[in-house]
Parts: C-alpha cells; sequence; structure tokens
C-alpha cells in the first residue's frame, strides 16, 4: 500500500522531468564562485530546488485538478482521480514550502528574506492562467529563480548577472510550454482558460514560440561575456540551439503529433548540456 501511495506520488510530480530547471540553479552556484561552490552550498541548494520544485508540482496538480478532471488528455493524472487525499497533498506541499525556507536560512541571510518571494510565485502561478495569457512567461519566470538563488546562495549579495540567466530559462520555459498548450486549444477556450495558443491560435503561437526560443539563444550568447566564458560554454550554446531547431522542425501548427517530444524528451539535455560545458570552461 505505502509503496502504491509513493509510486503515484512520483507520478503525480513528474520526477523524471526534476532535471530541466536543477542544473541552472547549480550553473547559478558555479559561475559565483568560478567551480566548485563547496559541498555545504551546493547540498542546500540541492534540497532548496528538490523542495520547491515538488511543492509547485502538488500546488499545481492540487489547484488545477476540477480542470484535469474535464481535460480527456489528462483526466487519467493522479490528483484529476484524487488517488491521493487532498488534505495530504495539501499538507506535503506547506511542508516543503517550510523546508525550502529552512533550506535558504542555512545559505545566508539574502536567501532567507527572499524565500517568502519564492513560495509566493510557487503558490501563484497556478492560478495565472485564469487570467493571462502570460502564464507561460511567469512559469518559466518562476523556473528561473534557480540560477538567481544559486548565484545568490554562493554571493550572498543582490547582484543582476544572474538575472541574465533567468531571462534565458524564462523564454526556453515559456517557449516549449506554450507549444504544450497547442494540445489543449479548444478545451483552454471552452473553459475560459488563457494561453497564448488559446489567445492568438496555433499559427500565430508558433510564431511567437519561435521568436521566444530565438530570444533564449541570444540571451546564451550574451551570457559569454558577461561571465567570462570561452568556446568551450559555446560548444554548448551551439547543441542547445541544434536541439531547439529540430524540436521546431518536429512540430508545426498542422502537425501536433510530436508535441510531447519536442517539449519534454528532447529539452531533458538543454540545461545539462549547457551546464557541462559551462563547467568545462570553468574548470579547464
Amino acid at each position: 500500500m505505502a509503496f502504491n501511495k509513493i509510486n503515484k506520488f512520483l507520478r503525480m510530480i513528474d520526477v523524471e522531468n526534476t532535471l530541466f530547471g536543477l542544473p541552472f540553479a547549480y550553473l547559478g552556484a558555479f559561475l559565483a564562485a568560478r567551480g566548485w561552490p563547496g559541498i555545504h552550498t551546493f547540498f542546500w541548494i540541492t534540497v532548496a530546488m528538490a523542495s520547491a520544485r515538488t511543492a509547485a508540482m502538488c500546488l499545481n496538480r492540487l489547484i488545477d485538478r476540477r480542470f484535469d478532471r474535464a481535460n480527456p488528455r489528462t483526466s487519467h493524472w493522479v490528483m484529476a482521480r484524487e488517488e491521493l487525499s487532498v488534505p495530504l497533498i495539501w499538507g506535503v506541499a506547506i511542508l516543503l514550502s517550510g523546508i525550502l525556507m529552512y533550506a535558504a536560512a542555512q545559505l545566508n541571510p539574502l536567501c532567507l528574506k527572499l524565500s517568502p518571494l519564492a513560495v509566493l510565485i510557487l503558490w501563484g502561478y497556478s492560478y495565472t492562467k485564469r487570467f493571462t495569457w502570460l502564464c507561460h512567461l511567469i512559469l518559466g519566470a518562476a523556473i528561473g529563480i534557480g540560477p538567481v538563488g544559486g548565484w545568490f546562495a554562493v554571493t550572498g549579495t543582490f547582484d543582476w548577472q544572474p538575472f541574465l540567466l533567468a531571462a534565458v530559462v524564462a523564454t526556453w520555459v515559456g517557449g516549449f510550454d506554450a507549444l504544450y498548450a497547442c494540445q489543449d486549444v479548444e478545451f483552454d477556450r471552452k473553459m475560459g482558460l488563457y494561453s497564448i495558443p488559446a489567445r492568438f491560435g496555433i499559427r500565430k503561437a508558433f510564431g511567437m514560440i519561435h521568436l521566444l526560443h530565438f530570444a533564449t539563444i541570444l540571451f546564451l550568447i550574451l551570457t559569454g561575456p558577461v561571465f567570462h566564458l570561452g568556446w568551450k560554454y559555446y560548444i554548448g550554446v551551439l547543441i542547445t540551439a541544434a536541439i531547439l531547431l529540430y524540436e521546431h522542425s518536429i512540430v508545426k501548427p498542422s502537425q501536433l503529433d510530436q508535441i510531447g517530444r519536442a517539449a519534454f524528451q528532447l529539452n531533458h539535455y538543454v540545461s545539462s548540456i549547457l551546464f557541462l560545458c559551462t563547467c568545462w570552461d570553468l574548470w579547464f
């Protein structure tokens, strides 16, 4: 019974997709330290990010469970069917938000002071699709907290540089989240939910998604001189550009069957590749 509940919980939070944001948080820390940030900092960044990501997924599945239940594409999801107790998942979300703030306190005073803002964004994101088609970029900004938090965890000071990394994450995530939303255009319109595809139509949405991912590459190019990175880092940028180009080549307004592969399977590699190439550049 316990194993079954754990399995359902892991499915609910899409544990295999954790790699979207975590390498970017490490990237902020490694750039701030110009290398290894130390075991203490690395550990508490990991705890903070894992708590934040899991709490956010719990909240999203709780807050949207009525819509997920009504949507044929998502009606089989764990919380849509309430296969886990609603009060239990609320309790887990609250507990993890507390762990996030505790982890921030172990890093430095600045992280602790900013942690309530991070919790507020995590709790608020899931409501944004009820009133703005900018919800995709708000999601991207929420995940973009990762590299900013990683940088602040090392420096303990409020600097502007990591916000360039946040812009990379916001445009990258916002683009593929808008792409994913193309599957639910009619449902979103029927339920009064907001998204770029529901507001502008799929064809115009694709143009906006292309612009967002073009901005991602532009921000990545600008990141190099700001953080004094060399050619090894730009190998990661080139690979990322190739992945994004391939994603856009296999999904078109009239051909949406590869959206899952483009939005999730291929994007798994982006943050890890950029992190590894940046470490390669920093250390060698």
